[in-house]
């Protein structure tokens, strides 16, 4: 591992054993060894101390100065701001410091302790549960490579490969719950294609396709992002209505294909020439014989769950309690999966982070920390004097844009920004609905560094040729005024048409 990442990964036990003195030259000669003063703490250990720190005092010493809150708004806005800061400047997981911030609301009366169990009984982690046995049922059962190797098979050229790709991650977002799964998943293709191509620039634009589509076509789903879910249960917070997963589908499904397709084409426009974006290319055809068992059950139930959460408007049934019964069938005896394997696939960290999440989006929003928020947004930045609908969705999408530029997590973005999205909408007179979901299309968005998405850490850190922070920061100066233009569209055209938008 080069020295340089090396670093970013040591644990602070390294760190104090190599600024720890020489024992050897200590027995040589004890006397100069004492007389030599004690080193400093590194500057980097000191920043990684003092940021948070100071960062949390500035943020107590914000929520204490208006002398016109309400204590239980002081303390929901403080355990929010401590968690920002705490997931934005250290390397503490994101679950632990989510469930320390719930404890902290608990424990001083601004929520009621039956919020935080209540959050993990909610049918939001039921749903995320079933989802993620659905995707560890589709992996390991080898449906997923399957579907790809028949499908990228078909290519003649290097373009031909890009764009079928793309048509086959844009559908995963309905089976694999999880961005970072669907990543695993396309790590074995994305390495068998680019070592056919043999050819650093085509395996530098593969290594930014994946991600990239990964992640812009996470919309397409209710179940394709834990902040789906969070944005859903603060909308029914608030307004008592929810998005069933067919309206999500249909609102989402098409803009994901539109901003899948700008993704693979700016790629292949920024990255490859002409010659090698026409280069033949053969993907050797696998033998395919017929799909084993476990791979015949989970197409049956995945396609069965499909088809009910869509229809769920007729028969009643909501989109948790199908999932359940999908998960069940999946692992029941002789089946596709083990019921250990099953419950394996679950990232069980990420339903606590979740939990954790709903109880700091509810205190927001139960205590008015929400709205004061929004009436601050509103004095220091000039929206108040604006008026049309048309700069209020362009500054919903800049804001939700721009937001993984500071906070790493989508369920984090989604617990900062979802609250005073909502207060944006009752304020405005605009559908709650839409600003929600507006937001969420933009919190989906993290294509500019790095760290701001499991999916692109993972095929950054692959061995051998891999795409540069530098190509990051080139696709993202093109995509990202192409994503904002494209939430102004759907919005006055298709999202309207569909009902979403008043």
């Amino acid at each position: 591992m080069p020295s340089s990442r090396r670093a970013i990964f040591m644990s602070s036990s390294d760190a104090n054993h190599e600024d720890a003195p020489d024992l050897e030259s200590a027995a040589d000669g004890g006397n100069a060894v004492a007389a030599r003063p004690p080193p400093s703490p590194r500057p980097a250990a000191r920043v990684r101390v003092l940021l948070p720190l100071s960062l949390t005092i500035a943020a107590g010493l914000a929520v204490v100065l208006p002398a016109t809150l309400p204590a239980p708004v002081r303390i929901a806005l403080f355990a929010v701001l401590l968690a920002i800061i705490l997931w934005s400047t250290t390397s503490l997981d994101v679950a632990y410091v989510g469930l320390g911030a719930a404890l902290l609301l608990l424990l001083t009366g601004v929520s009621p302790q039956e919020r935080l169990f209540d959050s993990l009984a909610s049918d939001v982690i039921w749903l995320m549960i079933g989802a993620f046995i659905l995707g560890g049922a589709v992996e390991q059962s080898g449906l997923a490579m399957r579907l790809a190797q028949r499908v990228v098979e078909r290519a003649r050229t290097v373009r031909g490969v890009f764009w079928c790709l793309t048509a086959v991650l844009i559908p995963s977002s309905l089976f694999v719950p999880s961005v970072s799964g669907r990543a695993v998943i396309a790590i074995p293709i994305f390495r068998s294609i680019s070592s056919i191509t043999a050819d650093p620039h085509i395996t530098r634009a593969l290594a930014l396709l994946f991600p990239a589509v990964i992640l812009v076509s996470t919309i397409g789903s209710l179940v394709g992002a834990g902040s789906h879910l969070v944005a859903n249960q603060l909308l029914s917070q608030v307004t008592g209505r929810r998005l069933s997963f067919g309206e999500w589908v249909l609102y989402g499904m098409p803009f994901g294909v539109v901003a899948s397709g700008a993704a693979c084409a700016v790629i292949l426009a920024l990255f490859l020439d002409g010659e090698r974006r026409g280069r033949c290319i053969r993907v050797p055809r696998r033998p395919r014989g017929s799909l084993s068992r476990s791979e015949r059950i989970t197409l049956a139930v995945g396609a069965t769950m499909v088809v009910l959460w869509l229809s769920e408007r007729w028969h009643g049934y909501e989109s948790a309690t199908v999932t359940l019964a999908g998960a069940l069938a999946l692992t029941a005896p002789g089946s596709a999966l083990r019921w250990k394997e099953g419950v394996k696939a679950v990232d069980w960290n990420l339903l606590l982070f979740v939990a954790a999440a709903l109880v700091l989006g509810g205190a927001l929003i139960d205590t008015g920390a929400s709205g004061w928020l929004f009436q601050a947004l509103l004095r220091n930045s000039g929206i108040e004097s604006a008026r049309g609908h048309l700069f209020f969705v362009m500054a919903v999408g800049v804001m939700s844009l721009t937001s993984h530029l500071y906070l790493t997590s989508h369920v984090a973005r989604t617990v900062a920004l979802g609250p005073v999205l909502l207060q944006l909408a009752a304020d405005r007179d605009l559908d709650p609905a839409a600003v929600i979901f507006i937001g969420t299309v933009g919190i989906d968005y993290c294509l500019t560094f790095p760290v701001s998405s499991k999916a692109l850490l993972m095929f950054q850190g692959l061995d051998g040729e891999t795409f540069r922070p530098a190509d990051l920061l080139l696709l993202s100066a093109v995509m990202l005024p192409i994503h904002l233009a494209s939430i102004a569209v759907f919005y006055f055209t298709y999202w309207r048409w569909m009902g979403l938008a008043p």
